[in-house]
């Protein structure tokens, strides 16, 4: 029967476990024998899917590796009577290299293997430590590659057939190269393009991702079909949300929901016919065939024009987004992986109660929703998460009242421990006088309302959850080994700023109104740890920017410093720019040296910060996106700073 040149591809989300090869076999082939029912005809699985990608260091692991091998060969076996061609992504030894890799299936043969060509080695990732590039790798007689019984050709030159259809293979990063490889694959023929991906969430990156596969679909006229990493790869600062994506000629054909705990696929029927007559009618696509070089142009810049007027908008919020559909897109897709991230370390740790200190302000209250949340979509009862307030010798009246109407409102199971008795006794242990009200007065009641949630957690066999925040991190601004730590902190990427707008969005989305009251009311509650005692009016004293900065300028600060790598000199031009009206040159400069001056001293507390989910495209993990020795000095910053 004439399929009308019709091709049934798939981009499949296997549930799996990281470093479990037998496991992730079974999920891989069970996949496919569900795609070969509906009819697919070429299915692709996310890259490293055998293994996981995040196994890290473990890929150097002999034991890992063999595994690998051996669950690829059952899969190799067990797919040999399905009528499809499968794609699946796997760490591969090729002599004294591993290359992570796409081996291409069909009916108990291993037709080749791709290794991936560019390499990760920026933000959260760093490929070539366990893996070698697989650019200059071309397949010919004697480069073979052996699974099992199957010898395969090996080389990133390779492209496949399928029923008179040509097809390659790109591995993740691959498509984000400057000249993509599918661009060259395209040119010489292939009409189906797939990517075996592993990319993890952040704030912005799928929509990127999305555009992105559009985009190269109908620069190559071609079929792309996407296929990243899903739930079960979450681990650590990471967190999955599976893509599945497929897209013809600049159109999305197919698209599978992402943040789902359980395995899909995304399934379309592209058109080759189609893709065959853009290819005859696109003069500019024929024409690409031919090499082409470049021509570079020199030209001076007359010495007067570079002093002109800065034709750029400064955005002096980087992290919220202004336009407010974007903004609350934004605010429930940040909802969504902080819950994902905590959900996999619940669903892994089997703990089935979290413990979070409610104080009755931002950050607390965040931390608190997105627990809930996260319990929601577990399926778990809300009694399993314990809200402690822990009032102490600062607490107001105002943030004691919300906490408590919160944790009552949102069904969770609540508990009071006032920490004033033992602080008065641990203050008497230490010989620290009644009147003190040192950094030891502040930081003994961080530190017992700290032991209170880990030994509660202990107790009832929970997990305690950070509310700490980006900002925070950035400025030092918690107790060591007080409120800065946790057994998973939901907050760690989420700067001070987006952290108000995820509360407000948080807000204008509720529908029980005294949930939606307290919400409002802690926004609108001055910022403070409240260590010290409020004043004569029973008001909170101590607010946090009156004593660091405003968190507006400080988010600016660190967006620029760490996302572009701008001097100091530069930042402060930029904010003098953007807050123009609202702050003034010498109140910006005050706080640009303060924040130097606090980032460079404090890295010792990120360097011993517990896991967080990653969000955006700024984050301060140690394992992550940013590394920094901790007696690293401010000198030449701040040296930088005085000369101005």
């Amino acid at each position: 029967m004439d399929n009308y040149g019709f091709l049934k591809v798939a981009a499949a989300v296997p549930s799996l476990k990281v470093a479990d090869c037998d496991y992730n076999a079974t999920q891989i082939i069970s996949l496919a024998e569900k795609a070969a029912q509906r009819g697919v005809e070429i299915l692709a699985f996310p890259e490293l899917s055998v293994t996981g990608s995040t196994c890290q260091d473990l890929f150097l692991q002999p034991t890992l590796l063999t595994a690998a091998e051996e669950a690829l060969y059952t899969i190799v076996r067990s797919t040999r009577k399905l009528p499809l061609t499968l794609i699946v992504g796997a760490p591969l030894r090729q002599g004294h290299s591993l290359y992570n890799c796409a081996a291409v299936i069909s009916q108990g043969h291993v037709l080749g293997v791709v290794p991936k060509r560019y390499l990760v080695d920026y933000g959260d990732t760093n490929e070539s430590r366990w893996f070698s590039s697989g650019r200059n790798v071309e397949s010919d007689e004697e480069n073979k590659l052996y699974i099992g019984d199957s010898e395969a050709d090996f080389g990133s030159d390779l492209t496949f057939e399928v029923n008179g259809t040509e097809f390659g293979i790109e591995l993740g990063e691959d498509l984000m190269a400057v000249t993509p490889p599918s661009s060259h694959m395209a040119v010489n023929g292939a009409k189906v393009i797939f990517n075996l991906s592993a990319a993890c969430d952040t704030v912005g990156r799928y929509a990127y991702l999305r555009d992105e596969v559009t985009r190269q679909s109908a620069r190559t006229l071609s079929a792309y079909v996407y296929a990243s990493a899903g739930f079960g790869e979450s681990t650590t600062d990471l967190s999955f949300s599976g893509a599945a994506l497929i897209a013809e000629c600049g159109q999305v054909m197919a698209e599978a929901d992402r943040f789902s705990l359980k395995e899909r696929m995304a399934v379309a029927d592209v058109d080759i016919e189609r893709i065959d007559f853009e290819r005859l009618h696109n003069t500019t696509f024929r024409s690409s065939e031919s090499a082409m070089e470049n021509t570079v142009i020199e030209m001076e810049v007359p010495e007067g024009l570079r002093a002109s007027a800065l034709d750029r908008k400064i955005d002096p919020m980087p992290f919220v987004p202004a336009e407010i559909p974007a903004r609350s897109a934004r605010c429930e897709e940040i909802f969504k992986i902080q819950s994902f991230g905590l959900a996999k370390r619940l669903s892994h740790t089997g703990c089935k109660r979290a413990v979070v200190g409610i104080s009755g302000g931002l950050d607390s209250t965040l931390a608190l929703l997105v627990t809930v949340r996260t319990f929601d979509l577990l399926g778990l009862d809300r009694q399993g998460v314990i809200g402690i307030t822990m009032p102490g010798f600062g607490t107001t009246d105002r943030t004691y009242n919300n906490a408590l109407v919160l944790m009552r409102e949102l069904g969770i199971t609540l508990r009071e421990i006032s920490i004033r008795d033992a602080c008065v006794g641990h203050m008497k242990d230490i010989g620290l006088a009644d009147d003190d009200r040192s950094a030891a007065y502040e930081n003994l009641q961080a530190r017992e309302r700290t032991q209170i949630l880990m030994d509660v957690a202990n107790k009832e066999g929970g997990m305690v959850i950070g509310t700490g925040d980006l900002s925070e991190l950035a400025l030092g601004w918690a107790t060591y080994n007080g409120d800065h730590m946790s057994m998973y902190g939901v907050n760690a990427a989420i700067p001070k700023t987006l952290v108000r707008h995820l509360v407000r969005w948080a807000a204008e989305s509720e529908s029980n109104e005294k949930t939606r009251a307290t919400l409002l009311d802690i926004l609108d509650t001055p910022v403070s740890p409240e260590l010290l005692p409020a004043d004569e009016k029973g008001q909170i004293a101590q607010k946090t920017e009156d004593l660091v900065g405003p968190y507006e300028l400080h988010d600016f600060f660190l967006y620029n410093f760490l996302r572009y790598g701008y001097s100091p000199s530069k930042i402060l031009f930029l904010a003098e720019t953007a807050f123009k009206g609202v702050y003034d040159t010498a109140t910006i400069h005050k706080w640009t040296v303060t924040f130097f001056r606090r980032f460079f001293s404090q890295q010792f507390k990120r360097s011993a910060m517990p896991d967080g989910v990653k969000v955006g495209s700024v984050g301060l993990s140690p394992r992550g996106d940013w590394r920094m020795p901790s007696d690293a000095v401010a000198a030449m910053w701040l040296k930088e700073l005085e000369n101005i």
